[in-house]
């Protein structure tokens, strides 16, 4: 990065990554929610758009990242190709942007992973191993990529992965220059981080809020213990959103530019999940509906009368799950 005064990248990073992946990226629309089916819903008063990220290549917000990651390989990382474990949206971008590039992967993924996202990966041309856990996947992982010299793809620690979130953020405060609230869902933190570092560059005075499940809270515990933390177990329906840990580089550029996050639970999500059906027949996941749910919810009076962005982060859930998800509550 060429900005060493701050955590993160400088606006001139964020304009150039922005560059590189335009003609292979989408730039994703921004939606009033002003339809009278959104009645009662929304903070009272509120002017509230939603980013529609869940349209971008490989169905969520993470392709951007991703391909920056892999675009800026030396040319001898990109002969051995890339690894990474995911069961999320983070396998498919990553196969998605080998496949844009050129450039080989190999995904391990839990075999409880949703068949849509599996056969997406496969479909992508990724070479696909499934593990028993997570762990075991991320184990697998590893060892992949000390026998075949592949390089490592984060799901979310990495500048690239930053970059690309930075990239998002950019492109929503120029659709939305009057926002005042940016409400984003938290996972590892590279997605909130990224946005804020670039929404908080663009206009100091926005106010950025993380939206976190109660059983996956590892941002809100790192910034209560000013470092970054680990959970003892996650438990939440919204596997985008579980990442066991804040870790070091995403921990930095969120803490310096986020103001505060706050906790949903996973019924919120559901009922998220719900509404995105009945008022845009979006079908949404989880996380997707978190930043929904947090303004229906716990930010509801306190966002009246405020001009409030939200994004809708990813969809890739297949239809058992999403018709189990919605007829648990």
């Amino acid at each position: 990065m060429t900005n060493t005064a701050q955590p993160g990248p400088s606006l001139a990073d964020i304009a150039a990554a922005g560059e590189q992946i335009a003609d292979r990226t989408l730039h994703t629309p921004v939606l009033p929610l002003t339809s009278d089916r959104w009645a009662g819903r929304l903070p009272e008063g509120a002017d509230v758009r939603v980013k529609l990220e869940l349209f971008q290549q490989a169905g969520s917000f993470k392709a951007r990242g991703a391909l920056l990651g892999i675009l800026r390989l030396a040319p001898e990382q990109r002969a051995a190709g890339v690894v990474a474990a995911s069961g999320g949206n983070h396998a498919l971008a990553v196969s998605w942007a080998a496949q844009a590039a050129g450039v080989s992967a190999f995904i391990a993924m839990p075999e409880a992973t949703d068949p849509l996202r599996i056969d997406g990966c496969r479909q992508m041309g990724a070479e696909v191993e499934l593990c028993e856990t997570i762990g075991h996947a991320f184990d697998r992982m590893n060892d992949v990529a000390a026998a075949q010299g592949r390089t490592l793809m984060h799901p979310f620690e990495g500048a690239h992965m930053t970059l690309g979130s930075a990239v998002i953020g950019a492109e929503y405060h120029r659709q939305a220059s009057d926002a005042e609230v940016y409400v984003i869902p938290v996972g590892g933190g590279g997605l909130i981080g990224g946005m804020a570092c670039a929404i908080k560059q663009l206009n100091p005075a926005a106010t950025v809020i993380g939206v976190e499940p109660s059983g996956a809270d590892s941002l809100t515990r790192s910034f209560a213990a000013g470092m970054p933390v680990r959970l003892d177990a996650v438990q939440t329906i919204a596997d985008s959103l579980g990442a066991p840990l804040a870790m070091p580089y995403s921990f930095a550029v969120a803490q310096a530019f986020v103001d505060e996050t706050v906790i949903i639970e996973d019924a919120d999500m559901v009922e998220g999940m719900r509404v995105y059906q009945e008022t845009l027949r979006l079908t949404a996941e989880p996380a997707c509906a978190a930043s929904l749910a947090a303004i229906m919810g716990p930010l509801k009076h306190r966002l009246a009368g405020r001009s409030v962005a939200i994004i809708a982060c990813g969809s890739n859930i297949g239809l058992p799950r999403y018709l189990s998800l919605l007829g648990s509550t």
